[in-house]
């Protein structure tokens, strides 16, 4: 339908997966045996245990399904682009310590090809931004449906919805044209174009269809009927070498509301049934 865009899966190759997708570098390295710091944070909030069941929305490569099997919980991965569900076999198929059980297929995030009340995690890393705002309120409430519920009887409580996106749009739209400013008054324009988009990785301009902020991701949780229970945002460390005033400077942004609410680069939220 003309009103439901969608993006095509022949967007995301090999090459994607390889040279622009968070993580690309460790998973090329070592076949998905080491994570990125980015996904070791999401992966750490998941507090993933044994003998859960994990799914992992969006499986890009696969390392996140073959650590959680690692962990002894039986984990399947789904992607609706063939490249990656291919990907992610290799990677699980290289996994020798796994505990848990494996899965992998392609399947729509919006159609979810598994029982009610059957995870209790499901884990959307990366993925979020890639969904246009139709597609990720179709998806969260697929999730919600598969997670599992809590138990009144006895008081089990119910599956967790972790995600991990980036960047903050608030940083694009509104702290992104004063950094530009001030590197280009130092000089340093040109590496840092119009479009943030293109700042680090150019087929994000192709692919970044619905950035989010804290409160727009907190907002689509509560609309899809979830219980957010945190949201909060993160940045990659800069290990910069700078003047006094700078590094006081970056302090102040990345560190004291409500400056860090549009500096901080990524947005972490996780999220339950009520």
């Amino acid at each position: 339908m003309a009103n439901r865009p969608s993006l095509p899966p022949s967007l995301y190759t090999e090459e994607y997966f390889r040279t622009a997708c968070e993580g690309f570098d460790e998973f090329n390295e070592t076949q998905g045996e080491r994570l990125s710091r980015r996904l070791t944070a999401a992966f750490e909030v998941a507090a993933v245990s044994p003998g859960m069941t994990v799914l992992d929305v969006g499986c890009g490569r696969g390392e996140i399904v073959r650590h959680c099997a690692r962990l002894g919980a039986d984990a399947y991965g789904i992607d609706y682009a063939p490249v990656a569900v291919s990907m992610s076999q290799k990677a699980v198929s290289h996994e020798t310590q796994a505990m848990g059980k494996t899965g992998v297929a392609q399947a729509d995030a919006k159609v979810l090809p598994f029982p009610s009340d059957y995870f209790d995690r499901v884990l959307m890393f990366d993925v979020v931004e890639h969904l246009y705002p139709w597609e990720l309120h179709t998806a969260m409430i697929e999730v919600k449906r598969v997670l599992r519920s809590p138990d009144p009887v006895s008081g089990k409580p119910g599956g967790l919805f972790v995600i991990h996106t980036a960047p903050n749009v608030w940083y694009d739209r509104y702290a992104y044209p004063f950094v530009r400013l001030a590197r280009t008054l130092m000089g340093e324009g040109k590496k840092y174009p119009a479009n943030p988009r293109l700042l680090n990785v150019a087929v994000n301009a192709d692919v970044h269809v619905n950035e989010q902020s804290g409160l727009s991701l907190w907002r689509a949780c509560r609309a899809a009927g979830f219980a957010v229970k945190k949201v909060w945002l993160d940045s990659p460390p800069q290990n910069r070498s700078e003047n006094r005033m700078l590094a006081a400077a970056r302090v102040a942004l990345f560190e004291w509301p409500p400056f860090r609410w549009f500096f901080e680069r990524e947005v972490f939220a996780v999220a339950e049934k009520p």
